[in-house]
């Protein structure tokens, strides 16, 4: 397994309203060294908080078996009401790979969790969805039927015996259920009704498992049943999709309750237009909706485009913009504000001082560049100044994307302005990455150097960051010299009000991609390993004469069409 290898675990616990006691809980968590606590979601209607953290494995299981035992001696089931189906006080704990990890491996894992919980505090422990061998019992709805008050029987039958821990129901905390699953979107459409039974009904309509198949009267008409005896189920209109109708007192709303568990099969810009259509034809009205837990990035981005393409516009506007148009698109500041820094996963995980020049107003930027300080250098300028040769080509193409009468063009030039904000995206990142790649060189010549170990060690040190310190120039050259195609056909192609814009954006990466082969070559000379050194600097040579020629071919036809 990878040392690098993170899981994600968004474990549910059975209090919402006692903020006390929720952060007594999360509080375990943070104790663990190698985990970050990501969200805290408490619900007051469902009496229930989600909590996210990511760390390496078994960080993540040592947080998280504290997490079950906090929640086990703090959180009483015999009290506990809720709007949510419910079984325990940590009601349900899915461990996610999310990097350098498989699903085989976070399976085990959770098996070991799913042990420790039942041998050490007693507790029995079902496992669910890839966690569980046996697939009549892997659905988490399965399991929990039921609920709390229906498991003093029900776990007294053969057939529900727990996978760990003691077949006896505690009466205090209830039983939990650990697993390993893909990433779920657990996600709420508002609606301006107050009725559970038309929420339901909508609900029925849009999830997959849909609903029972009945005789006459669609509610209270006998269920069919095949000749097996099991009820003949009429599908819903979404993959991979759970969902449920309840009423929200705390908004004082009626909700669809969804769990996207493949939100690449359903995603969240599908499942609120379904419901949606679904709502208007009971004669109801989606008014928003609302997030629980954490979004991956790209189901928001992905959202922004859907509805930017709705509205037959360009999709080659900025990640901000895309998560705007998402979040109104989507209603999901209805309730509550949508902070991206607090709901996105990727931004959560974002370390602030891995994009500390970035995230400068353009002053500080360029008073942090005039300082004493070598970094940033020539390297991070040239990254940036690609940055601004892929913004201006961006903006050409999204001014020709929304020129009147040339409504034909616009997937053409969209698609080349999302290809724009990409190689903008990444060319910022390599700003603040060369300067990195700098202080890495200057941290290995720090190092002690005492005794022949510490020499080799520091020596070692010293290649492998001067390496990488060519590394990212040339990913810089290569990066800024992909964007000159599109470069080409804004010059040729695009608005041409907008052509001296574009070729100043030639300009910029004529000079990013040569400022950067310079950092390429001082870099390189310090090398010990001759082969790599010859190696790299042949490839930035290349790139440069070919980013040179083409670049000094483009900037000639701008000069002639405005001579």
């Amino acid at each position: 397994m990878n040392k690098n290898a993170l899981i994600e675990c968004v474990p549910n616990f059975s209090e919402g309203v006692d903020l006390g006691i929720i952060k007594q809980i999360t509080d375990q968590i943070e104790l663990v060294d190698g985990v970050m606590l990501l969200d805290v979601d408490p619900g007051k209607a469902t009496n229930r908080t989600v909590v996210t953290f990511v760390g390496q494995p078994d960080a993540v299981i040592e947080a998280a078996y504290l997490a079950i035992k906090k929640a086990a001696e703090l959180i009483d089931m015999s009290k506990h009401k809720g709007e949510h189906p419910r079984m325990g006080a940590t009601d349900v704990c899915p461990l996610i790979p999310v990097s350098g990890i498989t699903m085989e491996e976070t399976i085990l894992y959770a098996q070991k969790l799913g042990k420790r919980v039942g041998e050490e505090l007693e507790i029995p422990v079902y496992l669910y969805e890839s966690a569980q061998p046996n697939k009549s019992r892997n659905n988490l709805s399965v399991i929990r039927a039921g609920e709390y008050e229906g498991f003093f029987d029900k776990i007294k039958l053969p057939e529900w015996k727990p996978d760990f821990g003691p077949a006896k129901f505690n009466a205090k905390c209830g039983a939990t259920v650990i697993g390993a699953r893909d990433f779920l979107i657990a996600y709420n459409v508002n609606l301006n009704t107050k009725s559970v039974r038309l929420a339901n009904s909508v609900a029925f309509d849009v999830r997959e498992a849909g609903r029972v198949k009945r005789e006459g009267d669609k509610v209270t008409g006998k269920v069919l049943k095949d000749a097996d005896g099991n009820d003949i189920r009429i599908p819903g209109t979404l993959k991979a999709v759970k969902a449920i109708g309840w009423f929200i007192e705390e908004y004082n709303v009626a909700q669809i309750s969804m769990n996207l568990t493949n939100y690449k099969t359903t995603s969240v810009h599908q499942a609120f237009d379904e419901v949606c259509r679904s709502a208007q034809s009971r004669g109801l009205r989606v008014t928003g909706s609302e997030l629980v837990g954490l979004i991956p990035l790209s189901a928001m981005l992905d959202a922004g485009k859907h509805y930017l393409q709705k509205q037959n516009r360009s999709i080659g506007v900025s990640e901000q913009e895309l998560i705007h148009i998402a979040v109104k698109s989507l209603g999901l500041d209805e309730l509550v504000p949508f902070v991206p820094e607090k709901k996105i996963i990727e931004y959560k995980l974002r370390k602030a001082e891995n994009e500390r020049l970035i995230r400068m107003d353009l002053r500080a930027f360029a008073d942090e560049t005039a300082s004493e300080s070598p970094a940033p250098g020539g390297g991070s300028i040239s990254a940036y100044v690609g940055s601004l040769g892929a913004a201006l080509g961006t903006m050409v193409a999204n001014l020709s994307a929304g020129k009147r009468g040339w409504e034909d063009k616009i997937n053409l030039f969209s698609d080349f302005a999302a290809q724009g904000q990409q190689v903008k995206d990444t060319l910022l990142t390599l700003v603040d990455e060369d300067t990195n790649a700098f202080n890495k060189i200057m941290n290995a010549f720090g190092l002690p150097k005492g005794t022949d170990e510490e020499k080799k060690g520091r020596t070692q040190a010293i290649e492998d960051a001067t390496k990488y310190a060519c590394e990212i120039p040339f990913k810089v050259m290569e990066t800024a010299y992909s964007i000159l195609p599109m470069l080409s056909a804004m010059v040729e192609q695009g608005n041409p009000n907008s052509i001296t814009d574009a070729g100043v954006g030639v300009l910029c990466v004529k000079t990013a991609v040569r400022g950067a082969y310079f950092n390429v070559l001082v870099n390189a000379q310090g090398l010990k390993d001759r082969a790599f050194a010859e190696d790299i600097k042949s490839r930035a040579k290349q790139i440069l004469d070919k980013n040179h020629a083409d670049a000094d071919a483009l900037i000639a036809k701008v000069e002639t069409a405005i001579m």
